[in-house]
């Protein structure tokens, strides 16, 4: 066998977990943007909230391997923040804007909810020029 053929057969052998994986990333991404669109509280939907999945611009390899991130630009109203995630034994890690980071074992609407909230906060002290390093971390809960 070539090392041509064996790259495409560890590619055809672990298409199932990939494609597993990129589900629930893909579902993850679009439950933090409903949480977005709700983090006001019910009655009260944002609606300039907008999702545009796009390939991780720091991959080097498509389709990514197991344990890939996959991202979405996130709108909200005047900026856009992109969001990626992978999953990391179970749970879902991610990173978004220019530092912030999230590490969730397990997806609840209120951790969701609790997140959506903590990315506005992070967004707007970027945009307000305030350092999130000499910030507290805000717990999600």
């Amino acid at each position: 066998m070539s090392d041509f053929d064996a790259l495409q057969a560890a590619i055809r052998r672990h298409a199932d977990e990939r494609q597993a994986e990129q589900r629930a990333c893909e579902a993850f991404l679009n439950a933090l943007y409903h949480a977005l669109r709700t983090s006001s509280g019910p009655g009260l939907p944002l609606n300039n909230v907008t999702l545009d999945p796009t390939p991780d611009p720091d991959s080097r390899l498509r389709p990514p391997p197991p344990g890939g991130w996959h991202a979405a630009w996130l709108r909200l109203g005047l900026c856009e923040v992109l969001v990626r995630v992978r999953r990391e034994g179970g749970a879902f890690v991610g990173e978004y804007g220019q530092s912030g980071t999230f590490h969730l074992p397990h997806v609840s609407e209120d951790d969701l909810i609790a997140l959506a909230r903590r990315l506005l906060r992070d967004v707007a002290a970027t945009y307000a020029g305030e350092d999130r390093a000499a910030r507290p971390e805000v717990p999600l809960n």
